[in-house]
């Protein structure tokens, strides 16, 4: 036994912001962010928060996958980047649904928090405590960003992604997930200050903060090496994998992951540059397009992998 994505979904903000935007607000151009990243704009959220976003998602993919909300037994929310600390921002989706068979709550991984949910349902389900997940990514790392740093601005977005997942005899066939948390620094951000009546000090809300060069080495080495691991798990041959949809965080990783692979890069679909980097939606966001475009056929293997802060990183073969 083991569980099969049966329904996708997907949302992003209305309001786009393109490189051209930014360059009035920040030191930069078009040239320059298209260059180096591949990103051409981003959906920015201005009234909506991370908990909207994944309950629009939510909708999404029950509807595509045909179930009712009370057949969920199960709700993970991947998020880095939560509107409250409580309650979970899956508790919301829960209520939003209807969903009340299903127990719900919040994991952080931060990019690659849609696989780490992805496989924590697997196991729930493979252990047949559950049999019908909903798992979400969703981010709203516009409100965490320093929109003076134009280092950082320029990369993220906001968005959600969600998979209905079901009990089935194929589907999930091997997964990776690691950590290292030595690491953890190149890419952080400071929830709240040490801050009590005892020190006097008011907690405060952070920026994001990235190394970029050591986050991209890290990317180009364990992206391929987590795919190598999920194949190699299988006894599977790289050539019989259809896509690799891999987190979109920047288009010179993913041409390295494609070269380190020796695989032809129109295997590796992209959409980083109407989106940026959507952090936890990333993965499932694209998935949902390459599903409702009618690119994923009964059978398709395809890889799934993630990586950021953390460091984290995972990797799913799947067969749709």
């Amino acid at each position: 036994m083991t569980s099969r994505i049966i329904g996708t979904g997907s949302y992003a903000p209305a309001q786009v912001v393109t490189n051209d935007d930014l360059a009035k607000i920040v030191e930069t151009n078009d040239e320059w962010i298209r260059s180096r990243t591949g990103i051409g704009e981003r959906h920015i959220a201005v009234d909506e928060g991370t908990s909207h976003m994944a309950v629009e998602a939510a909708k999404r993919a029950v509807e595509n996958a045909g179930i009712d909300p009370k057949e969920l037994d199960i709700i993970l929310l991947a998020t880095s980047s939560p509107d409250n600390c409580f309650p979970a921002g899956a508790c919301e989706v829960q209520a939003a649904l209807g969903a009340e068979r299903a127990v719900a709550y919040d994991l952080s991984a931060a990019c690659s928090g849609f696989l780490f949910a992805l496989n924590t349902v697997n196991a729930f389900i493979q252990a047949g405590i559950y049999r019908t997940a909903l798992v979400i990514g969703a981010d709203c790392l516009s409100k965490l960003t320093d929109w003076s740093d134009r280092g950082t601005c320029v990369l993220f977005g906001d968005a959600a992604g969600a998979a209905v997942v079901q009990a089935a005899d194929s589907g999930l066939k091997t997964m990776v997930m690691g950590s290292d948390g030595v690491k953890g620094p190149v890419l952080s951000c400071v929830a709240r200050s040490e801050g009590n009546f005892l020190n006097g000090k008011t907690p405060q809300l952070g920026y994001m903060y990235m190394n970029g060069q050591e986050v991209f080495k890290f990317a180009v080495k364990k992206v391929p090496e987590c795919v190598n691991q999920v194949l190699e798990a299988a006894d599977m041959d790289i050539e019989d994998v259809k896509y690799f949809v891999l987190h979109q965080a920047n288009y010179r990783i993913v041409e390295a992951a494609a070269r380190r692979l020796k695989q032809p890069i129109e295997k590796f679909p992209m959409n980083m540059d109407r989106y940026g980097n959507t952090s936890g939606a990333s993965v499932p966001l694209l998935l949902d397009e390459l599903n409702r475009e009618g690119r994923l056929e009964r059978g398709d293997q395809i890889v799934l992998a993630g990586f950021g802060a953390g460091l984290t990183w995972g990797a799913a073969l799947i067969e749709w």
